[in-house]
């Protein structure tokens, strides 16, 4: 452009829903989160203030240098300026700290839609996104199909967009990974995906409200690349 329970993106909350693209999504994946400030300074957060990502990292101290395959955007570019709009708006959102959460939150979400992990989808999740997870959850175990997703690697993380209108900002993190999804059917025999390892990518679409209390952010849209 996903406390609700992505819970903080060291220093910044956030959780997430995923939509767009969803029959791609369950398709395969079902039957089959700090780096130097760099222009996005903001006033300093009161010790104790800075919100939690729940039962995630909470990134604290000083700004690590980035790491590589997660820049941040230039904030004089177009999209810098964009995020700028959210930092000023609110002093908690540090784009290098959001996208070591928003990487938590990637394999969190993968992992627990494929192990049926409901409990912890409806933290991520807004309410209408975890519905459908829900509602596909429970078809593939009435059909007693189980799904297999290992997360091999995450090659980068970036942002790719972000955009504030009114109260309501939304920031689009592009993920390239390398994982294994494969469906099994009841008898153990596979039905989509394969053991072998394929590079995906992932735009994830994270929103919040930031006139709301709750600092947290959840993930609203989600498509292949």
């Amino acid at each position: 452009m996903q406390a609700n329970a992505l819970q903080s993106f060291g220093g910044l909350p956030i959780t997430l829903i995923i939509f767009a693209g969803i029959a791609i999504f369950l398709g395969l994946r079902l039957r089959s989160i700090l780096g130097r400030r760099i222009g996005f300074e903001k006033p300093p957060v009161p010790p104790g203030q800075m919100p939690g990502f729940g039962n995630g990292p909470i990134i604290e101290g000083q700004a690590l240098p980035p790491r590589p395959g997660r820049p941040v955007p230039d904030p004089r570019s177009a999209l810098g300026e964009r995020l700028m709009q959210i930092v000023n708006r609110d002093p908690s959102f540090d784009p290098p700290k959001f996208l070591t959460g928003a990487e938590t939150a990637f394999r969190m979400i993968v992992t627990a839609f494929a192990a049926g992990d409901r409990a912890t989808l409806k933290t991520l999740l807004s309410d209408s996104v975890y519905q459908t997870f829900e509602s596909a959850i429970t078809a593939r175990e009435a059909a007693g199909e189980r799904h297999r997703t290992e997360i091999k690697a995450i090659l980068s993380a970036t942002i790719d967009d972000a955009e504030l209108i009114g109260d309501q900002a939304a920031v689009i993190v592009k993920f390239t990974s390398d994982q294994v999804n494969l469906s099994l059917d009841s008898a153990g025999n596979p039905l989509v995906g394969t053991e072998a390892v394929t590079e995906i990518v992932d735009l994830w679409t994270f929103e919040r409200n930031l006139k709301s209390k709750d600092l947290t952010w959840r993930l609203a849209a989600a498509r292949s690349g």
